[in-house]
C-alpha cells in the first residue's frame, strides 16, 4: 500500500511516502507559519526521490489536528486536492493519535499532548498495545492546572510525550509515575503509520466527513454582521 502522509497541525510541518511500513521519502522543515510555501515543493523533491508518479498512490493521509488552524487548513486542502486529484480515500489522523504513536514505551500510559495557545493544551491518554497504542479517554481541551490534575488522578505509570514544554516550568514535579519523552511533534511518518492501520481496516470516511479537528473555535472570526448581503453584482 502506497501512502502519501501530510503534517501540518503544528509548526513540525513534515511529508512523508510509504511503501507498506518502510518510508520511502520524507522532508520536513519547522515553521509554524510557512505550511503552504513548504507542502509543494516538498511533495514534489518526494516523489521525484521516490520515482513515483501521484496516480501510483494508493492513499493519502492527513493530519487533521488539533493544532495550529492555519497549518490544519492548509495540510487538509492539499490533501483532499492530491486525494480527489488521483481519486484515492483520504485517511484522516489526530495529531495527538500520532505523537502518541510514534511514543517510545513499552508499559507507561501516555499521555499526548499538543499546544494550541492561550494558556490550554489539547490532551488524550493511551495504554500500550502491541505494535503501538490504543486512545483509552477521550482527547480534551485543558488548561495546565487542569492538566495536572488529570495526571494526578491516573494511578498508572505514565509517559507525558508532545509539547509538555509549554506546560508551566515544575507542572510535573511531584506527580506521582510521570516521565517525560518524546516525540515532541508529530511527524508525517507517525500520521502514515496510524493512517495504513486505519486504511488496511478499510476504515476509509466519506470525503464530506473529514473535516479539521481544532476543539475550539479559531482566534480570529469574521464579524459577518459587518458586511453586506448582496447578489453577485452590485445593483
Amino acid at each position: 500500500m502506497r501512502i502519501v502522509a501530510l503534517e501540518t497541525a503544528t509548526g513540525a510541518t513534515s511529508v512523508a511516502l510509504g511503501d507498506g511500513s518502510t518510508v520511502v521519502a520524507s522532508a520536513a522543515r519547522a515553521d509554524r507559519r510557512g505550511h503552504v510555501a513548504f507542502l509543494v515543493p516538498a511533495l514534489e523533491f518526494c516523489f521525484s526521490q521516490a520515482g513515483w508518479r501521484p496516480q501510483e498512490i494508493d492513499v493519502v493521509a492527513v493530519d487533521i489536528g488539533p493544532g495550529l488552524f492555519g497549518g490544519i487548513r492548509a495540510g487538509l486542502a492539499t490533501a483532499q486536492a492530491l486525494a480527489g486529484a488521483v481519486g484515492v480515500p483520504l485517511v484522516p489522523v489526530c495529531s495527538l493519535d500520532a505523537v502518541a504513536f510514534a511514543a517510545a514505551t513499552g508499559h507507561r500510559r501516555v499521555w499526548s499532548v499538543v499546544d494550541l495557545r492561550r494558556g490550554e493544551v489539547a490532551v488524550a491518554p493511551y495504554r500500550p498495545v502491541p505494535g503501538g497504542v490504543m486512545r483509552d479517554g477521550p482527547a480534551e481541551l485543558v488548561t495546565a492546572d487542569a492538566f495536572r490534575g488529570l495526571l494526578e488522578s491516573d494511578p498508572s505509570q505514565k509517559l507525558v510525550v508532545g509539547d509538555w514544554g509549554v506546560l508551566p516550568e515544575g507542572m510535573l514535579l511531584g506527580i506521582h509515575g510521570v516521565r517525560t519523552g518524546g516525540p515532541r511533534h508529530p511527524a508525517a511518518d507517525a500520521v502514515m503509520e496510524v493512517a495504513r492501520g486505519l486504511a488496511e481496516r478499510g476504515a476509509f470516511p466519506h470525503p464530506d466527513e473529514v473535516r479539521p479537528f481544532y476543539m475550539r473555535e479559531p482566534d480570529v472570526r469574521i464579524n459577518w454582521s459587518n458586511f453586506r448581503q448582496e447578489g453577485p453584482w452590485p445593483s
